[in-house]
């Protein structure tokens, strides 16, 4: 008898303490603020909050003033998510805690992302939050280097069509795939993000772009598998500045020219950077055999320091990561207005600076200074 009451005793303090929890998450929510662990939601630690999560951005995408969602503190299970504007005005997804994906893919709610930011205008991520993939045991299942028809996984977070948004000082970690991919988006700012993935984790690029302008990365640490920024096509207008890249494969633009669909790429600078124990520096690279001619032009590198990395600088032309290219056809890429300025440091291999032009098409007002 006396076991059933130390029982109910415990089972009762547990009620107890998660509905004092709850009151305290109500009596100190602003006007404006969603918190899924409110009452009113029910998100618990340790628990998947994808409906929490779900119809808390409901509620605050459809609020007339200015609204927050917010993840506090603590550990959340998340199977996926998609935050769908329009909104009726400025947003903030607040993320404190750690989101952890289901660390079997075929568990997410979304085989081809985790997280989704789509048609938003006026949106800010933020917090001291992780968006921890939980991609350990996916990595072996990145197999693209061998596998033209290879299947890509999830990517951690994506940003398609958001306008005039902000991401700070989240961290993404251990993505399966991409860590964050941006999308036909406009007027994007990355600052003070985190990326964090082993050197080994197989396409695991920190943030990728394409078709989209105005795009600003700064204050940022990125250390993963593959590229810590990479510029896919159409992009516009980026600046990446006070990024800090290592371990990964460099800031890349491109690969350009594998597909017959590609936009041209303009407009780029990338500035005060620091890359250490990558496999690239700064580099573009675009495939032989384009099916389409497209341009790369006004991309500018400047203020780079490098420590301990391999090919520092590099125009690749003749990009075939997997041996399956026709190098006998040329590029269709056309590179033109390009510089490469007071790039300083060391250099794990005996080539610190390569150029491969398209054969026929070649490179136009390449600028290199003080390297």
């Amino acid at each position: 008898m006396g076991g059933h009451n130390l029982v109910l005793i415990i089972f009762s303090v547990f009620l107890l303490s998660s509905s004092a929890y709850a009151s305290r998450v109500a009596q100190f929510l602003a006007p404006g603020d969603f918190d899924v662990t409110s009452p009113k939601y029910g998100g618990k630690p340790n628990t998947d909050i994808s409906q929490p999560l779900a119809n808390a951005w409901k509620d605050a995408c459809a609020a007339t003033t200015p609204s927050r969602v917010i993840v506090p503190k603590g550990t959340f299970q998340l199977k996926g998510a998609v935050f769908k504007g329009p909104c009726k005005a400025p947003i903030t997804v607040q993320v404190d805690g750690i989101l952890q994906a289901p660390p079997i893919e075929a568990q997410l709610a979304n085989k081809e992302f985790w997280v989704q930011f789509l048609e938003v205008e006026r949106l800010t991520v933020s917090g001291t939050g992780t968006f921890d993939g939980q991609g350990q045991n996916s990595w072996k299942d990145n197999d693209c280097n061998k596998n033209p028809n290879c299947g890509g996984l999830a990517i951690n977070v994506r940003f398609d069509k958001v306008k005039n948004s902000l991401v700070r000082d989240v961290t993404s970690l251990n993505s399966k795939n991409f860590h964050f991919n941006i999308l036909g988006c406009e007027h994007l700012t990355f600052q003070h993000v985190t990326v964090k993935a082993p050197g080994d984790s197989s396409n695991t690029d920190g943030i990728h772009m394409g078709r989209s302008t105005e795009i600003n990365i700064t204050d940022t640490n990125i250390g993963t598998g593959d590229d810590c920024i990479s510029v896919g096509d159409g992009t516009r207008q980026l600046t990446v500045s006070k990024v800090s890249c290592g371990p990964g494969h460099g800031i890349s633009i491109g690969s350009l020219g594998r597909y017959d669909n590609e936009d041209d790429v303009s407009g780029l600078n990338i500035r005060d950077c620091t890359l250490s124990n990558t496999l690239n520096g700064v580099r573009i690279k675009t495939f032989p055999a384009s099916p389409k001619a497209t341009t790369a032009s006004d991309i500018h590198f400047e203020k780079i320091t490098m420590n301990n990395v391999a090919n520092p600088v590099l125009i690749d032309q003749e990009y075939c990561p997997w041996g399956q290219c026709n190098k006998q056809i040329p590029s269709k890429v056309k590179i033109s207005n390009v510089s490469f300025k007071n790039i300083i440091g060391t250099t794990s291999t005996a080539e610190a600076l390569k150029i491969v032009c398209a054969k026929g098409l070649h490179c136009d007002q390449v600028v290199l200074s003080d390297i």
